[in-house]
């Protein structure tokens, strides 16, 4: 067996650009020969996927899947959004979501070690392979989890996700469900909300939202001389607008603005005599605060045409 040096791995990982222990790893299995690495490394898709992870991915597919009480969301992510449409892609994500629902892993990191639907391949070495089958960065950004009754929606092709669950004693219900998939459509429109609750909202922001209010009052000539005590009755009740932007049963209900979300899922409650309250939501918007690269695509042709 031949010998491998750390000048050997240097080397390699210089025409590479992957970590140590492949580089070493290839270099061993080639029996030295470093052209005959690079190819393993090539093959294993490992070379392309360091490649690209430069750069930008901020398109891709949010979905969602339900089995056996069990839902997951995911957010994969691709450079472009023709590669979101590819059913290799999709086939990928699907078999993520299963593996999600069927293992619950803590975190990414614990996902990513995971087998992927339930091969001895890990989700990590999978990504790999789809980089390099595709030819482009694709990143598993975030996942959620739910347990119990839930109502879902996905939005636009994948470009939004959310769920909802609910604590009910009626969850076969048909005005529950009607109920319920509403509510996920409220959470996907407009500006969605941040909390079920007032309650939930923490002191601190609510206590920085009075100080905006406040400022905003002595900015206007007629407070100059209110002292703050008074300033913050003042501004009590525009406290309100603030709860119905960040509280999900403060907002008027999309489909009957007379009325409250809160108004309108406990009216549901009353018509079925059933124990109806939202418990938590979770919303992924695709590419969300990723900053995309501005393409600039006759710059791009000219470079292209100039060789």
């Amino acid at each position: 067996m031949a010998a491998i040096t750390a000048k050997d791995v240097a080397a390699l990982r210089a025409k590479t650009g992957l970590g140590m222990m492949d580089c070493k790893k290839a270099l061993v299995e080639a029996e030295g020969d470093m052209d005959k690495a690079v190819k393993i490394l090539r093959e294993k898709g490992l070379a392309t996927a360091a490649k690209k992870e430069g750069r930008i991915a901020a398109e891709g597919v949010v979905d969602i899947m339900t089995e056996n009480g069990v839902t997951a969301m995911i957010e994969v992510n691709s450079e472009t959004d023709f590669v979101a449409k590819n059913a290799t892609f999709q086939e990928f994500v699907k078999n993520l979501l299963s593996t999600l629902i069927a293992t619950k892993p803590a975190d990414l990191d614990a996902f990513l070690a995971t087998g992927y639907a339930g091969t001895a391949t890990t989700v990590a070495d999978k990504l790999v392979e789809m980089v390099a089958l595709i030819g482009e960065k694709i990143k598993i950004r975030r996942f959620e989890i739910v347990e119990g009754t839930v109502s879902t929606y996905i939005h636009g092709a994948g470009s939004t996700g959310v769920i909802v669950k609910f604590d009910t004693d009626a969850a076969d219900n048909v005005a529950f469900a009607e109920c319920a998939k509403n509510i996920a459509l409220q959470i996907a429109a407009g500006n969605p909300p941040k909390y079920v609750y007032k309650e939930e909202v923490p002191a601190s922001e609510v206590e920085e939202e009075k100080a905006v209010l406040i400022q905003q009052a002595k900015n206007d000539p007629k407070n100059a001389n209110k002292p703050d005590a008074i300033l913050e009755k003042m501004v009590g009740g525009r406290l309100g607008k603030f709860y119905e932007r960040v509280c999900l049963v403060e907002q008027a209900y999309v489909k009957d603005d007379k009325m409250t979300v809160g108004q309108y899922v406990a009216s549901v409650a009353k018509e079925i005599g059933a124990t109806v309250k939202i418990d938590s939501f979770k919303i992924f918007e695709k590419g969300e605060g990723i900053e995309k690269r501005e393409e600039d695509f006759a710059a791009e042709i000219a470079k292209m045409v100039n060789g």
